[in-house]
């Protein structure tokens, strides 16, 4: 297979390659509309994630990834938080077990934005709340600024190439030369 690729590329001309390589720019450019898109209707700068750890389940599982959405309302108890903490790589997928307001008490039940409301998360697969082991020293609650997004909707499994390719970064290279090869040899 690889040598029939190999010999369909040593036969382009300069003006087949160039079409070829125009069709890949226009797909990779299509993907990042449809990215930014959603991006924008979500109000979500990361609208789809991949739950990469056990610390969700029975609710997720490593490889479901998640549709998110970031709605000015408040958060609630029980509500399933994407959050990033400064310093940390991967955002953490966990529900919302308390809430603390500081100053204003009436908004929480009145459903209105409260900057001073801060939240406790915790897996649901896990011993103890995230103050023990993944929020920073200094760092007892979250903030609205460290949500990412809400979980919405799910789709089961289909992450687990995510998480493949993220263990196995030969894999990720070798699928997506091979992906690369498949567009630019596709004479259609």
């Amino acid at each position: 297979m690889i040598s029939r690729v190999l010999e369909q590329l040593r036969q382009f001309n300069a003006r087949e390659f160039l079409s070829q390589f125009i069709s890949l720019a226009f797909v990779l450019c299509s993907a990042l509309v449809i990215w930014k898109s959603v991006s924008i209707y979500t109000n979500c700068q990361s609208p789809i994630v991949v739950v990469l750890t056990g610390s969700m389940i029975p609710a997720f599982y490593p490889g479901d990834i998640l549709f998110l959405s970031l709605s000015p309302e408040p958060a609630r108890l029980g509500d399933i938080v994407v959050y990033k903490l400064e310093g940390k790589e991967i955002p953490i997928v966990h529900r919302v077990i308390r809430l603390h307001n500081v100053h204003n008490q009436t908004n929480l039940f009145e459903g209105k934005e409260d900057v001073n409301l801060k939240m406790l998360t915790k897996g649901d697969n896990n011993e103890y709340d995230d103050r023990f082991g993944i929020y920073t020293k200094k760092l007892q609650w979250l903030h609205r600024n460290h949500i990412v997004g809400r979980a919405k909707s799910i789709l089961p499994y289909i992450g687990q190439v995510t998480i493949i390719m993220n263990n196995y970064p030969a894999v990720k290279y070798v699928v997506v030369g091979l992906l690369i090869l498949l567009v630019l040899t596709n004479k259609e």
